[in-house]
């Protein structure tokens, strides 16, 4: 058998398959840089079960998340099957499903309420905009370009990403206030978050942005990043559905567990709904 080395030529292609695979332009990236820590660790080694599994190993004892040494080994499976190198490919680390996420990590509603208040303090209209536009959809922030003056006016928002096109729906008040925006900055068509030389905002100007809010709002900069405010609008949906697969759906979801880490309780609800249960005579 040929030996196994992974070359410069050999990502380079793996790059071009997921690219005609339509992967989005987040998931090359981060495909790729898993891919290329493990080339580090692998140096001139050959690539085989063994190699790898002593990385899964090294990826342990160097303390990585449970959840981040999944998402890697998932990178290198992706590669493996591309190349025909079946046999190399390991099982992910298990974990068992949390029943509530810790409390320290949660963006809660009055928290998220005085993040858009310290937005309007500052006279940033448009990061106060972007957050109630987030967290009223529940849509990614990678999905912010696909609020357009077009959709405003529709009421919804035509999605395209990771090959799927879903429809997003905005309410009446959002759409007044997308609109009303759009009209004071003169945005008369197309993407309506857009910085001042019209390029539409990206991941790391929000992330900024949101977190110099953090000491004016009072709120812990753990719990402020974008996606959080993703979070937010599923549990406040699931909380008045009670409708995981319709929630899946709307949120862009193919596989209905990854819905599930979006909606699990905090551990302080999760002690009310113990006492709730009055066992303890």
């Amino acid at each position: 058998m040929k030996e196994r080395i992974l070359t410069h030529e050999t990502i380079e292609a793996f790059q071009e398959y997921l690219l005609r695979e339509e992967r989005s332009k987040n998931t090359v990236e981060k495909y790729l840089r898993d891919i290329h820590i493990f080339a580090v660790f692998a140096g001139d080694r050959e690539i085989n079960k063994q190699t790898v599994t002593a990385y899964k190993e090294h990826l342990l004892k160097e303390s990585y998340a449970v959840r981040s040494i999944n998402s890697m080994l998932a990178s290198l499976n992706c590669l493996f099957v591309f190349l025909g190198w079946e046999d190399c490919k390991v099982r992910v680390v298990k974990i068992q499903r949390q029943i509530y996420c810790p409390e320290e990590k949660e963006l809660t509603k009055t928290e998220y309420a005085r993040l858009c208040r310290a937005a309007m303090e500052k006279r940033n209209q448009r990061l106060n905009l972007i957050l109630q536009t987030i967290c009223g959809t529940g849509i990614r922030v990678s999905e912010l370009r696909y609020i357009t003056v077009e959709a405003a006016k529709r009421g919804e928002a035509v999605v395209s990403l990771k090959g799927k096109t879903r429809t997003v729906f905005l309410v009446k008040e959002l759409r007044k206030k997308l609109l009303r925006y759009a009209a004071q900055q003169k945005i008369l068509t197309g993407c309506i978050f857009v910085t001042r030389t019209g390029k539409p905002m990206n991941r790391t100007n929000i992330w900024r942005e949101m977190k110099s809010l953090c000491c004016d709002a009072g709120v812990d900069p753990k719990k402020v990043f974008p996606h959080n405010l993703r979070h937010l609008f599923a549990r406040t949906f699931y909380g008045l559905e009670r409708d995981i697969v319709k929630l899946a759906d709307i949120l862009g979801h193919s596989n209905i567990e990854t819905t599930r880490i979006y909606i699990v309780s905090t551990g302080a609800e999760h002690r009310r709904k113990l006492e709730n249960m009055q066992l303890i005579l």
